[in-house]
């Protein structure tokens, strides 16, 4: 079964907010240069309209499924921490790994690319990295992935990866040893926490690139 959709009219035979297709087409079929979007919610449709089309048009905005109660139940996210992400191009493939301040997302740090990785081994260097810059620095803010397996294994301090080791990811083989030996090694009081991705949209270190 289909979603429902709104549909907000800006600039058509009459303007406001449509609850289907039909009624939206009706208005913007034969009226040029229509000005229209359709939302997820009648509460963003609602925003939307009351703003102008140039804020919405060619952009994606992000739009939660979740019920108001189970947004309740999430929370807002700390905006005041780390959040870290990591991109690969294929699997195994080209990967890289960052992290950012959460609310104004300036870049804290960036590594790769690196040959042969996996995306699961970037989210786990990348929270180790993390940790481990927000330590050296005396800073108790918690810290952001959108990864359950690279929380579990930070948690588990070993990078439990089925990643092939050859003489293209070397180096990154020998990242993954001395992550898990700084988690042998030191203590942190650093919340790790998962980033609720249906709630809020992609996690603020992400790379951009998903299709």
């Amino acid at each position: 079964m289909a979603k429902k959709k709104y549909y907000v009219v800006w600039d058509g035979i009459e303007t406001g907010i449509f609850d289907s297709w039909e009624k939206c087409k009706s208005v913007t079929k034969n009226y040029p240069q229509a000005k229209y979007k359709s939302f997820m919610t009648l509460e963003m449709a609602k925003e939307a309209y009351s703003k102008s089309y140039y804020d919405f048009a060619g952009k994606k905005i992000f739009e939660t499924s979740l019920s108001k109660e189970d947004l309740l139940k999430i929370g807002n996210p700390i905006l005041d921490s780390i959040s870290v992400d990591a991109a690969c191009s294929g699997n195994p493939g080209i990967m890289e790994y960052r992290g950012v301040h959460t609310k104004t997302k300036e870049q804290l740090f960036i590594m790769g690319p690196f040959e042969n990785g996996t995306n699961n081994v970037g989210e786990f260097l990348a929270l180790v990295h993390g940790l481990a810059l927000l330590k050296k620095n005396g800073i108790n803010l918690p810290i952001y992935s959108d990864s359950r397996n690279a929380i579990s294994w930070v948690k588990q301090k070993v990078c439990r990866t089925n990643l092939h080791k050859d003489e293209s990811n070397q180096k990154l083989f020998e990242l993954i040893t001395r992550a898990e030996n700084w988690l042998k090694s030191n203590s942190y009081q650093n919340e790790i926490l998962k980033w609720e991705t249906k709630a809020w949209g992609e996690i603020p270190a992400d790379f951009g690139r998903k299709q």
